[in-house]
């Protein structure tokens, strides 16, 4: 075992993963309760085995790099433009509202001023696993609160990079300028600060260039090869490679290196089959992060200090979580996008880990603050699936708050495009109802084959994009009835409803059957019970995904129904 440190970590983690996990769930605990339970037990603080604990964090860093991979895949820059006017400074504001938080109650110990800004920081920026596992296990990834969360996550991200490669001139500040007492001048402190954005900006613009055009060409010839085997490894080569090339030649972490990777696939036809290829390898290492973390928790802070991890988690879970809320609603967003984005943010974990322990190695900050953190972050994962679950409840409150909302609402300026005036409606139009992922491949389509297409979209930069095109818009929630009256859907020929959340949908769909009982109305769902809802509402026609997929392959086979009376030894 001793020689084999390899081998034994990765044994030891995924078979006390896999026990804990099964134990969580007979208790009816998240399944990351035993992962992380499993990393105490192999861990320094606790008898028995030592897990190498560096392999341990280098094979946990592999997960991270694959899931950010994974996220890009489905994440185009067009998302990523939509929210950058609330992502950018929603971000950068919750982080400085953590950091003086975190500050505050360093002062209240008599910690040094270093110490308590490193803290402080390290306390302001959420677990990419965590809140990206939260988003997929909600089906949040293509909705509007999702794009938030993720764009909100790459700006912190960004705002970490540059932190990391400050963090010795911070120090040197903090503490009053180099240790032989000369100061560090303003300089300085400017020219590396150029340098490191420079270094990003440089990273980006040949990802979005270069690789935005190899990348894809690169997995047309693996594929047109016909090896499963060789494209999966095309796939993992370009993933590790360009995550391993950008911290290693801009000074970019592998997290964002692997979501710029994912991002310029997601551009190829072949960007779902890269997906399934890399999902095994992406939850077994992640499985490995959560045991990682475990490793680090010294449960004797919990005895020594339990009232300073006590505030450290209640900035963290409670502290970030105002903060995010308030700016949410600041920029005019619904109550449920906001406490979605409270509730992602409400814990920390790896660029936390990161910056508190270059923090030690830099003689900033002192081994018991970093446990502290240690302690109060496994917490603050540990709540986060509980925090969820609190939300999924508050969802009948927050449908019925926004029904009110609707209905007591005065009548709201109607913002239409150039090519829809008041006095000359559209007519044989088709109503796009969402211009998400799934409403954009519809629209553009429409518009392409010469289709009159009016898009229902409340998210401006959408609109901005959509007037640029020449695709005629009307600005504001589709489920709202003045929306859909400015729609024209009188003389409209079609309705299709793009919007995943199934009550907004139902709304729009119960609005748009009022008006025009003749519609022809095509819905979007997620879900048997989703489904069943739209129908009820009176969609014609509702598409379920997974349905849809099935009856698409059966039609390329052209077997029909002849698949299902064929004995097993035609089929």
């Amino acid at each position: 075992m001793h020689d084999a440190p390899l081998i034994a970590t990765l044994v030891s983690g995924i078979v006390l993963a896999f026990m804990f996990a099964a134990l969580a769930h007979k208790l009816r605990l998240p399944p990351l309760a035993g992962y992380l339970m499993a990393g105490v037990v192999v861990g320094p603080f606790t008898p028995g085995y030592v897990a190498d604990g560096h392999l341990a964090h280098q094979l946990a860093e592999v997960g991270v790099v694959l899931l950010m991979f994974g996220v890009g895949l489905h994440f185009s820059l067009k998302d990523l433009l939509s929210v950058k006017n609330i992502a950018i400074p929603g971000a950068l504001g919750q982080m400085a509202v953590a950091t003086v938080l975190g500050m505050l109650l360093g002062w209240g110990l008599g910690w040094p001023l270093a110490q308590r800004f490193v803290f402080g920081l390290a306390l302001s920026v959420a677990s990419t696993v965590v809140l990206l596992r939260a988003m997929e296990e909600h089906r949040l990834m293509e909705t509007e609160r999702g794009r938030i969360a993720i764009g909100w996550l790459i700006v912190e991200d960004l705002a970490m990079v540059l932190a990391l490669v400050l963090l010795p001139a911070i120090g040197l500040v903090l503490g009053g300028g180099r240790q032989d007492g000369t100061a560090l001048s303003f300089g300085a402190i400017a020219g590396t600060v150029a340098f490191t954005i420079g270094k990003v900006a440089l990273f980006v613009g040949l990802m979005l260039v270069v690789g935005g055009r190899l990348i894809p060409w690169i997995l047309k010839v693996v594929a047109h090869a016909g090896s499963r085997e060789l494209f999966r490894l095309a796939v993992l080569a370009i993933a590790l490679g360009v995550a391993f090339g950008a911290a290693d030649l801009f000074g970019v972490s592998f997290e964002l290196g692997a979501f710029f990777a994912g991002m310029t696939m997601g551009e190829s036809k072949l960007a779902q089959r890269a997906t399934e290829e890399t999902l095994p390898l992406r939850d077994a290492f992640a499985v490995l992060f959560f045991v990682s973390i475990g490793m680090l928790f010294n449960y004797h802070v919990m005895l020594t200090q339990p009232w300073v991890v006590l505030a450290a988690l209640l900035i963290v879970v409670f502290g970030k979580s105002l903060a995010a809320l308030g700016i949410v609603l600041l920029f005019g967003r619904p109550l449920r996008t906001a406490l979605t984005i409270a509730t992602s943010l409400a814990q920390i974990g790896e660029f936390s880990f990161i910056l508190i322990g270059v923090g030690v190695v830099q003689n900033l900050v002192s081994k018991k603050a970093q446990d502290v953190l240690l302690a109060a972050a496994i917490l603050s994962i540990l709540l986060n699936p509980l925090l969820f679950k609190l939300l999924d409840r508050a969802k009948p409150w927050l449908d019925a708050r926004e029904a009110r909302q609707r209905d007591g609402a005065a009548a709201a300026t109607i913002a239409t495009s150039a090519e829809i005036p008041p006095s000359s409606p559209l007519s044989g139009h088709v109503v796009v109802a969402g211009y998400g992922r799934v409403g954009r491949l519809i629209g553009e389509a429409l518009h392409a084959q010469g289709h009159a297409v009016l898009v229902l979209e409340e998210e401006k930069e959408c609109v901005a994009m959509l007037h640029q095109h020449g695709i005629a818009t009307i600005v504001g929630n589709a489920a709202r009835d003045e929306v859909l009256a400015a729609a024209n859907l009188a003389h409209a020929r079609a309705l299709v409803v793009t919007v995943l959340d199934a009550f907004e949908g139902g709304e729009v769909v119960r609005v748009a059957r009022l008006a025009n009982p003749q519609l022809s109305i095509i819905a979007r769902a997620d879900s048997d019970a989703s489904k069943a809802h739209l129908r009820r509402q009176g969609a014609d026609l509702v598409v379920l995904a997974e349905s849809e997929l099935a009856r698409g392959m059966l039609e390329h086979l052209h077997v029909g129904q002849s698949v299902q009376t064929a004995t097993p030894d035609t089929a």
